[in-house]
């Protein structure tokens, strides 16, 4: 005799990847390549003469600070700490979402210190490290928002 319920459906949302397949996964593959960019951004910044502090004192906190966070978010992902929580999701969405929106600051200030950098008496050297951080900013910020972005259309 059939039963007058429906077998409960299987849940449509799919689980929150632990341990290597969050390497696999593709919101989630995005933290290692934002990690990795954005650390070449403060190594870069670091490496010039700050000839604008208050720039690029902007610039090395939201990326020192994103990258720590964003580490830190990845290895809660690789030790299953999400114990596949919805509000796991959330968070992750809203992190990647102000993350992107900081960097974009940072980014163009970066942009403008490489522009003043080009006029002033610093040596080429400064100028073209300048421009690595810029374009190194901006690529992290694309990251930064394509994972926002997949993780909230998922």
């Amino acid at each position: 005799m059939a039963s007058a319920y429906p077998p409960p459906a299987a849940s449509t949302q799919p689980a929150l990847p632990s341990g290597p397949t969050v390497f696999k996964t593709v919101p989630y593959a995005f933290i290692l390549p934002e990690i990795l960019c954005g650390t070449w951004v403060w190594i870069l910044v670091a490496a010039t003469s700050v000839s604008f502090p208050l720039l690029q004192g902007w610039v090395m906190y939201v990326s020192l600070s994103s990258c720590l966070i964003s580490l830190l978010l990845l290895l809660s992902y690789l030790f299953g700490l999400h114990r596949n929580s919805e509000n796991w999701k959330v968070l992750d969405s809203l992190y990647h979402g102000a993350t992107a929106i900081l960097y974009m600051s940072a980014a163009v200030l970066q942009a403008n210190a490489t522009i003043h950098s080009e006029f002033g008496d610093n040596s080429p050297l400064y100028y073209q490290l300048n421009s690595a951080a810029s374009f190194f900013a901006f690529i992290t910020t694309f990251l930064y928002i394509l994972h926002a972005f997949s993780i909230y259309y998922q």
